[in-house]
């Protein structure tokens, strides 16, 4: 049985977020590290281009969330989060949120994009010359970097290619360099 076909016997062949049921597709929630099912769910258009575009949230169309914010599956209650913190100025989505209980792998799992956040809140990552780094960019080192715990030297013009954040720290990231995943300062590279 595919992903899509668990989610929608899961669902009823609805939209988890707003019961709709026309335009199904399966999201997965970032970051993606679950993948499958439980890192999944099924929604609709509608939803999908209001969680990736935060200039295009309708906040009418999230008053859904009164019931999804209930569901069992962690992927429906971190997405439901997430639109409450960012909608929270409305006023009605932070007494939902009050009322929200998520156990802390699923609340870690809802921050980790930083919605909810204010931007200067917010950690932003930025190479040598300021662009901001996001998850799976590719870099280039702009410096020897000495590797600590090894003797490996990661040579200046190494391409580090699909880098994580370091959600706690704006300097950190994280990339395969020869096969080993090390820690990387971002002021020694450069966006590619």
């Amino acid at each position: 049985m595919t992903v899509i076909d668990e989610l929608k016997e899961r669902s009823g062949n609805k939209c988890e977020l707003c019961a709709a049921e026309n335009n199904l597709k399966v999201y997965e929630v970032p970051p993606v590290s679950v993948g499958g099912i439980d890192g999944s769910l099924l929604t609709c258009d509608v939803c999908i281009h209001q969680i990736e575009n935060p200039d295009a949230t309708d906040p009418n169309h999230w008053r859904c969330l009164n019931d999804s914010m209930w569901s069992e599956y962690d992927s429906v209650k971190v997405i439901a989060w997430r639109m409450l913190s960012r909608l929270k100025a409305e006023g009605w989505p932070k007494d939902l949120l009050d009322m929200m209980y998520l156990e802390d792998d699923a609340l870690n799992w809802a921050k980790a994009t930083g919605e909810g956040l204010s931007e200067s809140e917010k950690i932003i990552h930025r190479d040598i010359n300021g662009v901001i780094l996001e998850n799976g960019d590719s870099v280039v080192l702009v410096k020897d970097l000495k590797v600590k715990g090894s003797s490996m030297v990661a040579k200046q013009g190494t391409a580090v290619r699909r880098i994580s954040l370091d959600h706690e720290n704006a300097e950190y990231i994280e990339g395969k360099v020869d096969g080993q995943q090390i820690v990387i300062i971002t002021k020694y590279v450069k966006k590619v």
